[in-house]
């Protein structure tokens, strides 16, 4: 199985999700243009699992005005993911995003990683 997939869970206030699809938007056009295979933002909707298991409500500690956002990008390897990135990174779209006082979220609360796609249907 060949794949890569950087993860992402963002604690988002429910407030600023208007502002945050319009960055996840521009955020989609830029990396797909510099070579990512898929883009996905998707907004928490069934968050309570009744108990039966762990949610992300309560492990991410999510307040009552929050919701949590899980996004992934796909690529054909972790070395064509370095290289989207390097050129994602450079993009003034991106560049003027990062480190900005107007971001829609507060990054200490976003968890990241990079997975090897293990188990695929394609």
């Amino acid at each position: 199985m060949s794949g890569y997939t950087d993860g992402f869970v963002i604690t988002v206030p429910k407030a600023n999700l208007a502002q945050y699809k319009k960055m996840a938007e521009t955020a989609n056009l830029v990396w797909l243009e510099h070579g990512a295979l898929d883009y996905k933002e998707c907004v928490g909707d069934d968050l309570d699992t009744g108990g039966q298991c762990g949610s992300f409500l309560g492990a991410l500690n999510i307040k009552e005005d929050e919701t949590v956002v899980f996004s992934w990008i796909s690529y054909k390897s972790k070395e064509h993911r370095d290289e989207v990135n390097a050129k994602v990174m450079e993009d003034p779209r991106i560049a003027g995003m990062c480190g900005s006082d107007d971001m829609p979220f507060d990054p200490q609360k976003m968890l990241y990683g990079g997975f090897e796609v293990m188990v695929s249907k394609s």
